[in-house]
């Protein structure tokens, strides 16, 4: 029998199949585009050129404090101070550099994860002193074969504050051999006595408009045909983290099969389409509840999630004001975007943009604790509609005071109510007093009179410093008396700060200026000098040069 026969009965066999090569296992986007050099890593440029020169002249810190909202590259980060730490070049001769090359065998050991002297440890499910005591009893020995032994510790802050204790001498003084490298979403949880021992890097929000690039380099590398608009509506809702981004977008591809387009980014988030929005607030403003319900019906059955209607009315009131105050355009924006936006903030008043803003946020807040989240966006835009075309305080204000001015009487233009009462306003504090004691308000008159300085006054408005306490209800009670004295309502505060002298101190200044006066006089000074023990005891304000009966 020879080799090429098979040995057995001599029955013949079915041909094994050709075994294809193992299919690698399928990588997220995030995982697998994790930036493995300096250079990939975006968004952090401050970060990467502050390190780039510590490296350059050999003053590199002992610990590093990563920190900055999730997604943003600070484990990915520590990986890479580590290879550049690390890293011996291809040649093995090489040195500590910004640029590791990635093909040395340290460089390749920790981007894989499995290098002996580069530890990874998640404080999260490690938060006790016992588990940083090993850490402490480690460093006391040498790497294996790295440059450095490199502990890097994810999501520090949550360390128990003993454990944060006991690494604290070692953090101080570490072995020459040991760097340290933290990271934290919750930088104000690290006890201050470990931020003062690290290097702290912040690392920024990336740019929508830099993550969408990102996104399309990456779209391009999988032969995913992507809309830009559909990039676009991805990096909005990573909010600045390239993981977050890199999920949704993986969805995306998953959800279209090798295509990504607005409206499947759209659905799959639950967005609204962003011409229902400025429909639907065009139908606000002009008032038309019955089409601004059949619109908001419309997009219920179509699957729009009552939530993130209200918060693309917020987005379209919130880039209309910035139109309106003058800021430039966001670069992800359409030209028709820009141009509605530009056309919205001409039309509305900053009043009726500030009003319209808090109605939807409390309309926001309503679907979010609703049993049914669509009646509650229904109502809140019901509520716009009538609110909509409501004066402001402030107008209201103006209106009530112009028609409450001495004349003929008119109408309010509201139901055909008349004009309010006349007032009757004092133009100064001293009026005022005055008033409330023609009133017979003498207690209160007494107390602004004798214990309290203008801040500030304007009809309406009080706000005065007390020099003594006068009660916790004396603003509340001098508003109620000032409007039953001069037939208007006052808002009166109290401060602690600034504020003219009490009337009483006014008028005790004001007497002692006349006095000067009268000594100074000649006259007087003759009478006094003749009459060394006389003494001036009181004086005539009306005319002050001359000597009462006191003299």
């Amino acid at each position: 029998m020879t080799d090429d026969e098979s040995p057995g009965l001599g029955l013949d066999l079915p041909e094994a199949p050709a075994t294809p090569a193992a299919a690698a296992p399928y990588r997220v986007l995030a995982r697998k585009y994790r930036p493995q050099t300096f250079g990939e890593l975006i968004g952090q440029d401050a970060m990467v050129k502050t390190l780039a020169n510590a490296i350059d002249r050999g003053r590199i810190a002992h610990a590093f404090l990563l920190t900055g909202v999730r997604g943003v590259g600070k484990t990915s980060t520590a990986r890479l101070v580590a290879k550049a730490l690390n890293c011996v070049g291809p040649d093995g001769n090489g040195g500590p550099t910004i640029a590791p090359c990635g093909v040395c065998e340290h460089c390749v050991a920790i981007a894989e994860g499995r290098h002996i002297d580069v530890i990874e440890m998640d404080a999260a499910s490690h938060t006790g002193v016992d588990d940083v005591r090993e850490i402490i009893e480690a460093v006391r020995y040498a790497s294996v074969s790295a440059r450095y032994k490199i502990y890097i510790i994810d999501e520090v802050h949550m360390l128990s504050k003993n454990a944060f204790n006991a690494l604290l001498k070692t953090l101080e003084e570490p072995p020459e051999h040991v760097k340290f490298l933290f990271a934290t979403t919750e930088v104000a949880k690290v006890p201050v006595t470990v931020l003062s021992r690290c290097q702290r890097f912040d690392l920024r929000r990336i740019p929508a408009e830099m993550l969408v690039d990102h996104f399309a380099e990456i779209a391009r590398a999988e032969a995913v045909d992507a809309e830009p608009e559909a990039l676009a509506m991805i990096a909005r809702a990573a909010e600045g983290s390239a993981r977050d981004g890199l999920s949704i977008l993986d969805q995306a591809i998953a959800l279209g099969s090798g295509t990504v387009t607005a409206a499947q980014v759209r659905d799959m988030l639950g967005l609204a389409d962003r011409g229902r929005i400025r429909r639907l607030l065009h139908l606000v403003l002009s008032g038309d509840a019955p089409a601004m319900l059949a619109e908001l019906d419309e997009g219920h059955a179509l699957g729009t999630d009552a939530g993130s209607l209200l918060r693309g009315l917020m987005e379209e009131l919130h880039v209309a004001s910035r139109a309106k105050a003058g800021a430039s355009a966001d670069k992800l924006q359409s030209a028709e975007q820009r141009q509605s936006a530009e056309k919205l903030g001409a039309l509305l008043s900053w009043g009726d943009i500030h009003r319209l803003w808090q109605l939807l946020l409390k309309g926001l807040a309503d679907v979010q604790i609703a049993p049914d989240p669509q009646e509650a966006a229904t109502m809140a835009l019901l509520r716009l509609i009538h609110a909509a075309d409501l004066p402001d305080p402030a107008s209201v204000l103006a209106k009530l005071s112009s028609e409450s001015a001495p004349g003929p009487s008119r109408k309010t233009g509201v139901a055909g109510l008349q004009a309010a009462p006349k007032a009757n306003v004092a133009e100064d504090f001293a009026g005022l007093v005055r008033q409330l004691e023609a009133a017979g308000m003498h207690r209160l008159g007494l107390q602004l009179h004798d214990h309290v300085g203008v801040v500030r006054y304007a009809p309406g408005e009080l706000v005065v410093r007390p020099n003594k306490p006068l009660g916790p209800d004396f603003a509340r009670e001098l508003a109620a008396a000032a409007k039953s004295a001069t037939g208007i309502s006052w808002t009166v505060t109290l401060s602690d700060e600034g504020g003219e002298p009490s009337l009483r101190e006014k008028e005790a200044m004001a007497e002692e200026r006349v006095r000067s006066q009268v000594l100074a006089e000649p006259n007087v000074q003759a009478v006094l000098e003749a009459f060394p023990e006389a003494e001036l005891e009181s004086f005539a304000q009306s005319d002050p040069l001359e000597p009462t009966k006191g003299a």
